[in-house]
Protein backbone atom coordinates (compact mmCIF):
# COMPACT_ATOMS: atom_id res chain seq x y z
CA UNK A 1 0.00 0.00 0.00
CA UNK A 2 1.44 3.36 -1.28
CA UNK A 3 0.14 5.55 1.73
CA UNK A 4 1.46 8.62 0.15
CA UNK A 5 0.16 7.63 -3.43
CA UNK A 6 -3.86 7.55 -1.28
CA UNK A 7 -3.38 10.47 0.25
CA UNK A 8 -2.37 12.07 -2.92
CA UNK A 9 -5.21 11.33 -5.13
CA UNK A 10 -8.07 12.44 -2.21
CA UNK A 11 -7.77 16.31 -3.19
CA UNK A 12 -8.94 15.12 -6.70
CA UNK A 13 -11.37 12.78 -5.94
CA UNK A 14 -13.20 14.74 -3.40
CA UNK A 15 -13.39 17.19 -5.82
CA UNK A 16 -15.00 15.36 -7.96
CA UNK A 17 -17.66 14.30 -5.89
CA UNK A 18 -18.58 17.84 -5.44
CA UNK A 19 -18.63 18.77 -8.61
CA UNK A 20 -20.91 16.54 -9.19
CA UNK A 21 -23.37 18.05 -6.79
CA UNK A 22 -22.53 15.93 -3.92
CA UNK A 23 -22.59 18.66 -0.85
CA UNK A 24 -19.06 19.00 0.65
CA UNK A 25 -19.47 17.25 4.23
CA UNK A 26 -21.39 13.95 2.55
CA UNK A 27 -18.38 13.85 -0.23
CA UNK A 28 -15.75 14.26 2.48
CA UNK A 29 -17.26 11.34 4.26
CA UNK A 30 -18.02 9.17 1.33
CA UNK A 31 -13.92 9.70 0.42
CA UNK A 32 -12.92 8.40 3.47
CA UNK A 33 -14.96 5.63 3.59
CA UNK A 34 -13.90 5.14 0.18
CA UNK A 35 -10.21 5.23 1.66
CA UNK A 36 -10.71 2.77 4.36
CA UNK A 37 -12.34 0.40 1.81
CA UNK A 38 -8.76 0.78 -0.40
CA UNK A 39 -6.48 -0.10 2.46
CA UNK A 40 -8.91 -3.23 2.80
CA UNK A 41 -9.18 -4.28 -0.65
CA UNK A 42 -5.87 -2.50 -2.55
CA UNK A 43 -3.06 -4.75 -0.68
CA UNK A 44 -4.80 -7.96 -2.31
CA UNK A 45 -6.29 -6.86 -5.33
CA UNK A 46 -4.44 -3.52 -6.80
CA UNK A 47 -6.65 -1.48 -9.36
CA UNK A 48 -5.48 -0.38 -12.42
CA UNK A 49 -6.63 3.34 -11.92
CA UNK A 50 -6.63 4.10 -8.53
CA UNK A 51 -8.10 7.54 -8.59
CA UNK A 52 -11.21 5.70 -10.61
CA UNK A 53 -11.66 3.40 -8.43
CA UNK A 54 -11.66 5.92 -5.34
CA UNK A 55 -14.22 8.16 -7.36
CA UNK A 56 -16.36 4.84 -8.12
CA UNK A 57 -16.13 3.64 -4.56
CA UNK A 58 -16.60 6.76 -2.73
CA UNK A 59 -19.74 8.05 -5.06
CA UNK A 60 -21.49 4.55 -4.50
CA UNK A 61 -20.70 5.73 -0.86
CA UNK A 62 -22.17 8.99 -1.11
CA UNK A 63 -25.33 7.48 -3.21
CA UNK A 64 -25.73 4.95 -0.38
CA UNK A 65 -25.74 7.97 1.99
CA UNK A 66 -27.96 9.88 0.07
CA UNK A 67 -30.81 6.92 -0.37
CA UNK A 68 -30.94 6.87 3.72
CA UNK A 69 -31.91 10.33 3.85
CA UNK A 70 -34.97 11.82 4.93
CA UNK A 71 -34.51 14.00 1.64
CA UNK A 72 -34.25 11.37 -0.71
CA UNK A 73 -36.73 12.18 -3.19
CA UNK A 74 -35.08 15.42 -3.56
CA UNK A 75 -31.81 14.02 -4.43
CA UNK A 76 -33.13 11.43 -6.61
CA UNK A 77 -31.58 13.10 -10.02
CA UNK A 78 -28.19 11.99 -8.45
CA UNK A 79 -29.01 8.59 -8.11
CA UNK A 80 -29.83 8.56 -11.57
CA UNK A 81 -27.05 10.21 -12.89
CA UNK A 82 -24.55 7.55 -11.42
CA UNK A 83 -21.38 7.63 -14.09
CA UNK A 84 -20.34 4.13 -15.56
CA UNK A 85 -17.13 2.88 -13.91
CA UNK A 86 -14.20 3.51 -16.06
CA UNK A 87 -11.17 6.64 -16.66
CA UNK A 88 -11.55 10.28 -14.67
CA UNK A 89 -11.40 13.19 -16.77
CA UNK A 90 -8.23 15.03 -16.04
CA UNK A 91 -10.03 18.15 -14.30
CA UNK A 92 -8.23 18.93 -11.16
CA UNK A 93 -10.03 20.59 -8.83
CA UNK A 94 -7.45 20.66 -6.11
CA UNK A 95 -7.40 24.65 -5.96
CA UNK A 96 -10.68 24.93 -5.11
CA UNK A 97 -10.51 22.58 -2.45
CA UNK A 98 -7.70 24.35 -1.09
CA UNK A 99 -9.76 27.91 -1.45
CA UNK A 100 -13.07 26.31 0.38
CA UNK A 101 -11.13 24.59 2.58
CA UNK A 102 -9.81 28.29 3.88
CA UNK A 103 -12.66 30.09 3.69
CA UNK A 104 -12.82 33.08 5.70
CA UNK A 105 -15.77 32.42 7.73
CA UNK A 106 -13.40 29.58 9.27
CA UNK A 107 -11.41 30.08 12.20
CA UNK A 108 -7.32 29.26 11.56
CA UNK A 109 -7.20 26.25 13.69
CA UNK A 110 -10.65 25.39 11.67
CA UNK A 111 -9.26 25.56 8.11
CA UNK A 112 -6.48 23.95 9.40
CA UNK A 113 -8.30 20.96 10.63
CA UNK A 114 -9.98 20.80 7.55
CA UNK A 115 -7.12 21.16 4.89
CA UNK A 116 -5.22 18.56 6.62
CA UNK A 117 -8.45 15.69 6.64
CA UNK A 118 -9.94 16.85 3.10
CA UNK A 119 -6.73 18.24 0.91
CA UNK A 120 -4.09 15.76 3.18
CA UNK A 121 -5.63 13.25 3.07
CA UNK A 122 -4.67 13.02 6.86
CA UNK A 123 -7.35 10.46 9.36
CA UNK A 124 -8.72 12.76 12.05
CA UNK A 125 -6.80 10.52 14.77
CA UNK A 126 -3.42 11.68 12.54
CA UNK A 127 -4.30 15.40 13.40
CA UNK A 128 -5.40 15.33 16.40
CA UNK A 129 -2.26 13.44 17.60
CA UNK A 130 -0.38 16.40 15.57
CA UNK A 131 -2.28 19.15 17.99
CA UNK A 132 -2.07 17.24 21.16
CA UNK A 133 -6.07 17.17 21.31
CA UNK A 134 -8.41 14.21 22.11
CA UNK A 135 -9.96 12.61 18.81
CA UNK A 136 -13.16 13.18 19.49
CA UNK A 137 -12.41 16.91 20.39
CA UNK A 138 -10.38 16.99 16.44
CA UNK A 139 -13.68 15.11 15.10
CA UNK A 140 -16.16 17.70 16.36
CA UNK A 141 -13.73 20.77 14.79
CA UNK A 142 -13.95 19.21 11.39
CA UNK A 143 -17.21 18.15 11.62
CA UNK A 144 -18.40 22.05 12.04
CA UNK A 145 -15.83 22.87 9.53
CA UNK A 146 -17.39 20.94 6.75
CA UNK A 147 -20.97 22.47 7.89
CA UNK A 148 -19.91 25.85 7.73
CA UNK A 149 -18.38 25.51 3.79
CA UNK A 150 -21.19 22.71 2.68
CA UNK A 151 -23.18 25.58 1.47
CA UNK A 152 -20.49 27.71 0.17
CA UNK A 153 -20.48 28.57 -3.87
CA UNK A 154 -17.34 29.48 -4.77
CA UNK A 155 -17.97 31.42 -7.92
CA UNK A 156 -15.06 33.96 -7.78
CA UNK A 157 -11.46 33.35 -7.13
CA UNK A 158 -10.98 32.56 -3.62
CA UNK A 159 -8.04 34.46 -1.61
CA UNK A 160 -4.55 32.93 -2.27
CA UNK A 161 -3.24 34.86 0.62
CA UNK A 162 -5.52 33.29 3.34
CA UNK A 163 -4.54 29.60 1.54
CA UNK A 164 -0.59 30.47 1.92
CA UNK A 165 -1.59 31.58 5.44
CA UNK A 166 -3.24 28.23 6.24
CA UNK A 167 -0.35 26.39 4.66
CA UNK A 168 1.68 28.15 6.87
CA UNK A 169 0.28 27.79 10.17
CA UNK A 170 0.88 24.10 8.96
CA UNK A 171 4.30 23.90 8.45
CA UNK A 172 5.10 25.69 11.54
CA UNK A 173 3.43 22.75 14.04
CA UNK A 174 6.32 20.87 12.44
CA UNK A 175 6.30 17.30 14.13
CA UNK A 176 4.10 15.17 16.55
CA UNK A 177 2.93 12.02 16.65
CA UNK A 178 3.16 9.82 13.96
CA UNK A 179 2.62 12.77 11.36
CA UNK A 180 5.47 15.30 10.21
CA UNK A 181 3.45 18.52 9.41
CA UNK A 182 6.47 20.26 8.24
CA UNK A 183 6.77 17.84 5.13
CA UNK A 184 3.01 17.82 5.22
CA UNK A 185 2.77 21.56 4.39
CA UNK A 186 5.81 21.38 1.81
CA UNK A 187 3.77 18.39 0.17
CA UNK A 188 0.93 20.83 -0.25
CA UNK A 189 2.36 23.65 -1.00
CA UNK A 190 4.40 21.32 -3.81
CA UNK A 191 0.59 20.62 -4.41
CA UNK A 192 -0.48 24.19 -4.95
CA UNK A 193 2.09 25.45 -6.50
CA UNK A 194 1.74 22.65 -9.72
CA UNK A 195 -2.13 24.02 -9.74
CA UNK A 196 -1.73 28.18 -9.74
CA UNK A 197 1.02 30.37 -11.21
CA UNK A 198 1.65 33.04 -8.24
CA UNK A 199 5.02 34.08 -6.82
CA UNK A 200 3.72 34.04 -3.11
CA UNK A 201 3.04 30.58 -3.58
CA UNK A 202 6.54 29.90 -4.79
CA UNK A 203 8.17 32.31 -1.75
CA UNK A 204 6.24 29.97 0.93
CA UNK A 205 7.58 26.83 -0.83
CA UNK A 206 11.01 28.09 -1.38
CA UNK A 207 10.55 29.57 2.54
CA UNK A 208 9.86 25.96 3.46
CA UNK A 209 12.43 24.65 1.74
CA UNK A 210 15.24 26.70 3.48
CA UNK A 211 13.74 26.56 6.54
CA UNK A 212 13.59 22.97 6.54
CA UNK A 213 16.85 22.27 5.33
CA UNK A 214 18.37 23.47 8.57
CA UNK A 215 16.33 21.11 10.41
CA UNK A 216 19.16 18.37 11.49
CA UNK A 217 20.97 20.86 12.89
CA UNK A 218 18.54 22.54 15.04
CA UNK A 219 18.75 20.13 18.08
CA UNK A 220 21.64 18.38 19.82
CA UNK A 221 21.18 14.22 20.56
CA UNK A 222 20.08 14.98 24.02
CA UNK A 223 16.93 17.12 22.67
CA UNK A 224 18.70 20.75 23.44
CA UNK A 225 18.21 23.73 20.77
CA UNK A 226 21.19 24.57 18.74
CA UNK A 227 21.57 28.55 17.72
CA UNK A 228 21.95 29.29 14.35
CA UNK A 229 24.73 30.81 14.93
CA UNK A 230 26.21 27.48 16.22
CA UNK A 231 24.47 24.39 13.91
CA UNK A 232 26.77 22.01 12.15
CA UNK A 233 26.23 23.65 8.60
CA UNK A 234 27.16 20.42 6.96
CA UNK A 235 24.14 18.60 8.44
CA UNK A 236 22.06 21.29 6.31
CA UNK A 237 20.09 19.96 3.69
CA UNK A 238 22.44 21.42 0.35
CA UNK A 239 19.83 19.68 -2.02
CA UNK A 240 16.99 21.41 -0.24
CA UNK A 241 18.64 24.65 0.07
CA UNK A 242 19.81 24.95 -3.76
CA UNK A 243 15.72 24.13 -4.86
CA UNK A 244 14.53 26.82 -2.32
CA UNK A 245 17.04 29.28 -3.64
CA UNK A 246 16.32 28.56 -7.38
CA UNK A 247 12.27 28.79 -6.70
CA UNK A 248 12.50 32.15 -5.08
CA UNK A 249 14.97 33.90 -7.65
CA UNK A 250 12.38 33.07 -10.03
CA UNK A 251 9.75 34.26 -8.23
CA UNK A 252 11.78 37.49 -7.44
CA UNK A 253 12.61 37.88 -11.21
CA UNK A 254 8.41 38.69 -12.01
CA UNK A 255 8.89 41.85 -9.47
CA UNK A 256 5.68 41.29 -7.35
CA UNK A 257 7.17 41.08 -4.22
CA UNK A 258 5.34 39.83 -1.49
CA UNK A 259 5.75 38.78 2.74
CA UNK A 260 6.85 35.17 2.00
CA UNK A 261 9.41 35.94 -0.81
CA UNK A 262 11.25 38.40 1.22
CA UNK A 263 11.24 35.91 4.37
CA UNK A 264 12.46 33.34 2.08
CA UNK A 265 15.28 35.82 0.94
CA UNK A 266 15.97 36.44 4.70
CA UNK A 267 16.21 32.45 4.86
CA UNK A 268 18.32 32.17 1.71
CA UNK A 269 20.99 34.64 2.84
CA UNK A 270 21.24 32.91 6.25
CA UNK A 271 21.49 29.34 4.10
CA UNK A 272 24.25 30.88 1.66
CA UNK A 273 26.57 31.85 4.00
CA UNK A 274 29.47 29.23 4.61
CA UNK A 275 29.97 30.11 8.17
CA UNK A 276 27.82 32.12 11.07
CA UNK A 277 30.26 35.35 10.67
CA UNK A 278 30.29 35.37 6.91
CA UNK A 279 26.30 35.97 7.13
CA UNK A 280 25.45 39.17 4.70
CA UNK A 281 24.04 40.99 7.69
CA UNK A 282 23.39 44.35 5.53
CA UNK A 283 21.28 42.69 2.88
CA UNK A 284 19.27 40.89 5.81
CA UNK A 285 18.23 44.16 7.83
CA UNK A 286 17.01 45.69 4.02
CA UNK A 287 15.01 42.51 3.48
CA UNK A 288 13.64 43.21 7.19
CA UNK A 289 12.78 46.95 5.52
CA UNK A 290 11.19 45.61 3.14
CA UNK A 291 8.88 42.97 5.23
CA UNK A 292 7.75 45.92 7.60
CA UNK A 293 7.17 47.98 4.78
CA UNK A 294 5.29 45.13 3.15
CA UNK A 295 3.07 43.81 7.07
CA UNK A 296 3.78 46.49 9.44
CA UNK A 297 4.41 43.34 12.17
CA UNK A 298 6.37 44.20 15.43
CA UNK A 299 7.31 40.70 14.78
CA UNK A 300 9.66 41.64 11.90
CA UNK A 301 10.44 44.38 13.78
CA UNK A 302 11.45 42.84 16.96
CA UNK A 303 13.62 40.25 14.36
CA UNK A 304 15.38 43.57 12.47
CA UNK A 305 16.45 44.75 15.67
CA UNK A 306 18.50 41.88 16.32
CA UNK A 307 19.60 41.88 12.72
CA UNK A 308 20.54 45.43 12.99
CA UNK A 309 22.70 43.91 16.19
CA UNK A 310 24.48 42.07 13.81
CA UNK A 311 25.08 44.43 11.05
CA UNK A 312 25.69 47.60 13.26
CA UNK A 313 26.68 46.47 16.93
CA UNK A 314 24.66 45.74 20.02
CA UNK A 315 23.76 49.00 21.14
CA UNK A 316 22.30 49.82 17.49
CA UNK A 317 19.90 46.55 18.01
CA UNK A 318 19.29 47.64 21.39
CA UNK A 319 18.76 51.30 20.23
CA UNK A 320 16.08 49.78 17.61
CA UNK A 321 14.49 47.30 20.14
CA UNK A 322 13.58 50.24 22.43
CA UNK A 323 11.13 51.79 20.36
CA UNK A 324 8.88 48.38 20.43
CA UNK A 325 6.77 47.21 23.14
CA UNK A 326 8.11 45.12 25.49
CA UNK A 327 4.90 42.54 25.95
CA UNK A 328 5.34 41.05 22.10
CA UNK A 329 6.67 37.60 22.34
CA UNK A 330 10.15 36.97 22.59
CA UNK A 331 11.44 40.73 23.49
CA UNK A 332 12.61 39.67 26.91
CA UNK A 333 14.72 36.80 24.90
CA UNK A 334 16.09 39.20 21.88
CA UNK A 335 16.74 42.13 25.25
CA UNK A 336 18.97 39.23 27.05
CA UNK A 337 20.98 38.45 23.18
CA UNK A 338 22.01 41.86 22.67
CA UNK A 339 23.01 42.83 25.98
CA UNK A 340 25.36 40.18 26.43
CA UNK A 341 26.63 40.93 22.89
CA UNK A 342 27.48 43.94 24.34
CA UNK A 343 29.44 42.71 27.16
CA UNK A 344 26.46 43.45 30.23
CA UNK A 345 26.26 39.62 31.74
CA UNK A 346 24.41 40.45 34.60
CA UNK A 347 21.57 42.42 32.88
CA UNK A 348 21.81 39.48 30.15
CA UNK A 349 21.07 37.03 32.24
CA UNK A 350 18.75 38.66 34.47
CA UNK A 351 16.82 38.82 31.08
CA UNK A 352 17.27 34.97 29.91
CA UNK A 353 16.13 33.86 33.34
CA UNK A 354 13.06 36.24 33.17
CA UNK A 355 12.74 35.04 29.17
CA UNK A 356 12.90 31.23 30.57
CA UNK A 357 10.04 31.80 32.98
CA UNK A 358 7.79 33.20 29.91
CA UNK A 359 8.33 31.02 27.84
CA UNK A 360 6.08 28.28 27.07
CA UNK A 361 7.90 25.60 24.84
CA UNK A 362 9.96 23.67 27.03
CA UNK A 363 12.62 23.19 24.64
CA UNK A 364 12.91 26.94 24.69
CA UNK A 365 12.73 28.01 27.92
CA UNK A 366 15.61 25.07 28.66
CA UNK A 367 17.93 26.83 26.16
CA UNK A 368 17.56 30.03 27.90
CA UNK A 369 17.37 28.67 31.56
CA UNK A 370 21.07 27.36 30.27
CA UNK A 371 21.88 30.63 28.99
CA UNK A 372 21.35 32.29 32.24
CA UNK A 373 22.71 29.83 34.09
CA UNK A 374 26.11 29.91 32.34
CA UNK A 375 26.69 33.59 32.10
CA UNK A 376 26.02 33.82 36.24
CA UNK A 377 28.99 31.04 36.07
CA UNK A 378 31.12 32.82 33.75
CA UNK A 379 31.06 35.66 36.29
CA UNK A 380 31.15 33.75 39.44
CA UNK A 381 34.48 32.85 38.53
Amino acid sequence: MDEALLRGLVPGVLGILVRRGADFAAAEDAVQDALVEAVRVWPADPPRDPKGWLVTVAWRRFLDATRADTARRRREDLVDEEPAPGPVPAVDDTLRLYFLCAHPSLTPSSAVALTLRAVGGLTTRQIAEAYLVPEATMAQRISRAKRTVSGVRLDRPGDVATVLRVLYLVFNEGYSGDVDLAAEAIRLTRQLAAVIDHPEVAGLLSLMLLHHARRAARTAPDGALVPLAEQDRSRWDTGAIAEGIGILQAALARDRLGEFQAQAAVAALHADAPTAEETDWVQIVEWYDELARLTDSPVVRLNRAVAVGEADGPRAGLAALSVLDGSLPRYTAVAAYLHERAGDTATAARLYAEAAREASDLAERDHLTRRAARLNADRDR
